[in-house]
């Protein structure tokens, strides 16, 4: 068997984008923003297109030798393809064009390398990165080959592929070992929070929609953003406190991308069970981009992939650049099916807040709360909800409140003070006679 040295690095790099019938297109526009976020120089985008991929060389010998030129007289370093090739393929490729060629995978791959902040996003990383290249280890190395040599190791030896082989099957076992402890601390952190009635919303959506951006403004917090494809890998998670639900956890979560490989789904297991655990997903969604309708459904295919059965609220994003007004679209009454917003101008943050309110608490009514001098501890919370539109009291020295907010919520803070729920409601109270299940949303 013939083998080749794989060339050495280089960011100059001619983008290749193929336009398979029988398989999913691809967005040439989105393509080029990935080569620019793993720091690629593009010397030049060429676009073919074909029935079926050619099984040697994917693109078919005369395009391969059309690219050749091409590197050739450009001097570019790197061939990038949007598909995933098979490790034949790309070391047929490389043969042909003399120059390295990455894939989708790979190319994605880089990115994630480079994002990657904290140690679980870096276990993940190379994960990933190790189960892309063990297809590979054959393909492109003539030193693996090599048996090993000296004394005692001559002969029909190991030889170093087989070798590199297993330690990287070693490798592989370490990091999944380390990230199945992951999993089992954040089993631990959501059965604290389910033990504690604290509900998860976490944001999915396509990559630079706009969610770090949200979760910042919604967090109060600084997790990093920027415009830019997969600049949040790793969750991050923050305890706060909204109006009328109380204490919640908001989580942000790594975007997904058309086609994104199986395999760093996979990888990512640990990081997408905060959206698999989830009490609501906030869909978030780029309502400015030309492809909305294509990266809606490529989020709900990775969505039902890795299984989420979840409630989702849809957020289109960015109304500043789309021309969309701030408003709240209902599937039926009390049940809020799209929101619409800006996180960079503000604009429909509070009905945002009011949506997922509605979501995880169920219709909001208004009630006539009175309040023995000895319930004030009642009362601090209902303040701290910040549910209360007015009070007064009356000669005997009782509270009367009037209070907006989930009926099912405001009979759990009641039954949880032990107080006479007919004596605070009155009238009102009969309705809770009924199970509490009829006063929550049901997905």
């Amino acid at each position: 068997m013939e083998y080749f040295d794989r060339h050495q690095g280089g960011e100059r790099a001619i983008l290749v984008s193929v336009s398979v019938q029988l398989l999913d297109d691809l967005d040439a526009e989105e393509f080029s923003l990935l080569a620019k976020s793993a720091g690629a120089e593009i010397l030049e985008h060429i676009h073919a297109s074909r029935i079926k991929p050619d099984p040697k060389l994917f693109v078919g010998s005369g395009k391969a030798e059309e690219l050749a030129e091409l590197v050739k007289s450009l001097e570019a370093e790197l061939a990038i393809f949007d598909h995933s090739l098979s490790p034949a393929q790309e070391r047929n490729l490389e043969r042909i064009l003399q120059c390295r060629v990455v894939d989708r995978t790979g190319l994605i791959l880089d990115i994630f390398a480079q994002r990657a902040r904290t140690h679980e996003g870096k276990l993940q990383v190379e994960l990933a990165q190790l189960e892309h290249l063990s297809s590979r280890l054959v393909r492109g190395w003539t030193h693996l080959e090599r048996q090993k040599g000296g004394i005692g190791l001559r002969g029909p030896g190991e030889s170093q592929l087989e070798t590199d082989r297993r330690l990287l099957r070693i490798r592989m076992g370490q990091l999944k070992d380390k990230l199945e402890k992951v999993r089992q601390t954040r089993v631990q952190g959501r059965a604290a929070r389910q033990k504690a009635s604290v509900p998860t919303v976490s944001l999915v959506g396509y990559t630079n929609a706009g969610k770090s951006t949200l979760f910042n403004i919604l967090a109060d917090s600084e997790v990093y953003a920027a415009n830019q494809l997969f600049a949040t890998l790793d969750p991050t998670l923050r305890r706060l406190n909204w109006d009328g639900i109380g204490a919640l956890v908001l989580a942000d979560t790594v975007g997904f991308v058309r086609n994104l490989p199986h395999s760093l789904v996979e990888s990512f297991k640990a990081t997408l069970e905060e959206t698999l655990e989830a009490t609501l997903l906030l869909h978030v969604i780029d309502s400015s981009s030309p492809d909305m309708l294509e990266q809606i459904d490529a989020v709900e295919s990775v969505l039902k992939e890795i299984g989420a059965d979840v409630p989702v609220l849809r957020i289109y994003n960015k109304i500043d650049q789309s021309g969309d007004e701030a408003k709240i679209i209902y599937a039926k009454p009390h049940l809020p099916d799209r929101v619409y917003v800006s996180a960079h101008t503000g604009q429909g943050l509070d009905l945002l807040k009011q949506a997922v309110q509605e979501c995880l608490m169920g219709q909001i009514q208004t009630f006539d709360v009175v309040l023995k001098p000895s319930y004030g501890k009642l009362r601090t919370q209902l303040y701290a909800l910040n549910v209360i539109q007015s009070e007064n009291y009356d000669d005997e020295g009782n509270l009367h409140l009037s209070v907006s907010m989930a009926p099912h919520k405001l009979e759990q803070l009641i039954k949880q003070a032990h107080l006479p729920i007919d004596q605070i409601l009155g009238d009102k109270a009969k309705q809770f006679h009924r199970p509490l299940e009829e006063f929550e949303i049901k997905s």
